[in-house]
């Protein structure tokens, strides 16, 4: 009995061996970096694609690239989560409020700006540019006070139909650094990075505006070192744990479930996620979001679903890039509203 029992205690010291090495810690929460502007950072800013595979084979490799647009091509994998909105200006952006959920959807602990451009091209004043950057780096700091932030100098511009563009993209560029020193704190640094320098229309642009092959290069070569400084020291946000209301639609070879949360709200406004998921045994091609506000809430603003709404009704359906789900497969879409007096969860439901 008593080698039998050293036999059996010996093989638990052996198991508990094995199991102490081929266990590994948690790996610790990923830095959160959103990449934001116009076409020339998501359309399909294939400089981004270049920065993160060179993030990662030089030893990077917990970074998370965050926004609510998805990766528009580029023939390499990476991560192309984005903020790169073609066509927006950056006075508008400020202007409508539209950063908050965009910020609050995502938490990123590093912004990388390059915004001016549509702006420029609209003839706005660098003053009003700059008024326009400094809402957004308000907004980026109430949603992480510590947000460290990169503002780009925007690449040259000289298209055929604005001879005055290639001045005025000067004129804002000459502007930048005064103001970043004027705005920058110890807690949330902005660092300008200069993507003016050595960038020509001529060779790195395909119509004087947005970078090919070569722009692309040398973007990607000019944000490196300054967003490997700036991920020194960076603490990851912690992750949220939100409440969460879920509603189960029919199970069988299709199905679907609409899981609903408020991320955040504030006097008279809030912001709702909701999160679809694939729980039949076949893939879907396209799937409905409906649910019935209780007391009077709108939506103002939806992204990554398409809305349509009649009073208290709302009916949400996928976009181009988020309608097939294979089983188990997962889409979210976000949007921000009104609400006064009393703020009831909805109850969605999914087909």
């Amino acid at each position: 009995m008593r080698k039998t029992w050293a036999l059996l205690a010996a093989l638990l010291a052996m198991a508990g061996a094995v199991m102490f090495l081929t266990t590994t810690p948690a790996s610790a929460a990923a830095i959160r970096v959103m990449p934001l502007g116009d076409s020339i950072t998501g359309s399909p800013g294939c400089w981004r694609a270049l920065l993160w595979n060179k993030l990662q084979s030089s030893g990077y490799t917990d970074i998370d690239f965050v926004g609510t647009l998805p990766a528009q091509g580029c023939s390499v994998p990476y991560d192309g989560d984005n903020e790169g909105h073609g066509g927006f200006l950056a006075t508008n952006v400020a202007n409508q409020n539209q950063l908050p959920g965009w910020l609050a959807a995502t938490r990123p602990d590093i912004v990388m700006m390059h915004f001016g451009t549509n702006d420029v091209w609209s003839n706005i004043p660098p003053a009003t540019i700059l008024s326009a950057y400094t809402t957004l780096v308000n907004q980026m700091r109430a949603s992480n006070p510590a947000m460290k932030i990169l503002v780009a100098k925007i690449i040259p511009m000289n298209p055929s139909s604005c001879a005055e563009c290639a001045q005025r993209a000067v004129n804002l560029n000459n502007a930048i650094p005064g103001w970043a020193a004027a705005t920058s704190t110890q807690q949330s640094p902005i660092t300008v990075v200069d993507q003016w320098t050595g960038f020509s229309t001529g060779t790195d642009t395909y119509d004087g505006v947005h970078p090919n092959a070569a722009g692309d290069q040398k973007i990607s070569d000019k944000w490196y070192p300054a967003l490997v400084n700036a991920l020194s020291g960076v603490t990851p946000s912690p992750s949220v744990t939100p409440t969460v209301t879920p509603t189960v639609t029919p199970t069988g070879a299709g199905g679907c479930t609409a899981t609903y949360k408020n991320v955040g709200q504030w006097q008279g406004g809030f912001q709702g996620e909701v999160t679809v998921k694939n729980t039949g045994t076949a893939p879907m091609s396209a799937w409905t979001v409906r649910w019935a506000f209780a007391n009077g809430q709108q939506i103002s603003q939806i992204w990554n679903g398409t809305l349509s709404a009649s009073g208290a009704d709302v009916t949400v359906r996928h976009v181009s890039w988020n309608g097939l789900l294979t089983p188990g497969a997962t889409a979210t879409f976000g949007f921000l509203a009104s609400w006064t007096g009393t703020n009831t969860d909805p109850t969605p439901t999914c087909a």
